[in-house]
């Protein structure tokens, strides 16, 4: 399991909203639903969840940082695309809005800043 690994990964699922699915029912009913022990990594590794991070400074795995610089780019690419396609729920300045927060997100995933 890589217990000896000293470096923080980014989860395989790099862009995921698993805190803000938890969020809902915590706000809304107080329940609280509990984190998994370890997850598999961008760098193909399983480790504890608390050994990850979504934060670009705080991930010092290369292998992870460029897998998450590439879901990233590649989630941007998706929901420009769908604010692009007739009657979808989001229009294209709230997807152009959201694509360069993932973008900014993958530069500061490469060390270019965001």
């Amino acid at each position: 399991m890589g217990g000896d690994d000293p470096h923080i990964h980014v989860d395989s699922t790099a862009v995921h909203g698993d805190a803000a699915v938890r969020d809902v029912p915590a706000s809304t009913f107080g329940l609280a639903g509990d984190l998994p022990g370890t997850v598999a990594t961008g760098c193909g590794l399983r480790m504890p969840y608390a050994m990850t991070s979504p934060r670009p400074e705080s991930v010092t795995c290369l292998a992870c940082r460029e897998h998450a610089r590439i879901a990233h780019l590649r989630f941007a690419e998706q929901v420009e695309r769908l604010g692009r396609m007739p009657g979808s729920v989001i229009g294209p300045a709230e997807a152009r809005t959201a694509a360069d927060r993932h973008r900014g997100l993958a530069a500061r995933f490469s060390g270019a800043g965001g």
